[in-house]
């Protein structure tokens, strides 16, 4: 199997990106603009940090910023639990989430 030539190839970043779209307009009526920021960011931290071991093209890096990104998902789903909690986001949305 052949190594991806752009990270854009790499499946996991495909699906980094569509959880980010997700959280974005899923909080775009959110008023509380600290917490729909920070959600936001760690989803973006997701596929940018992906994206960025990617291109140190060293597979310590890649690893490195894979664990990074995991983290970052980590967050997002931590975030879920706490928007479900303050009905920010609807308990579906939130569960569809944490199993995509």
């Amino acid at each position: 199997m052949a190594f991806a030539e752009r990270f854009e190839d790499l499946e996991i970043w495909q699906e980094s990106r569509r959880l980010h779209k997700l959280v974005y307009l899923a909080l775009d009526k959110c008023k509380d603009f600290s917490f729909r920021d920070q959600m936001r960011r760690a989803a973006l931290s997701v596929m940018n940090n992906i994206s960025e071991g990617f291109e140190r093209r060293t597979k310590m890096d890649f690893a490195h910023f894979l664990d990074l990104s995991k983290g970052s998902a980590g967050e997002v789903r931590s975030m879920t639990y706490a928007a479900e909690d303050v009905e920010i986001l609807q308990p579906l949305v939130c569960e569809n989430f944490r199993t995509d």
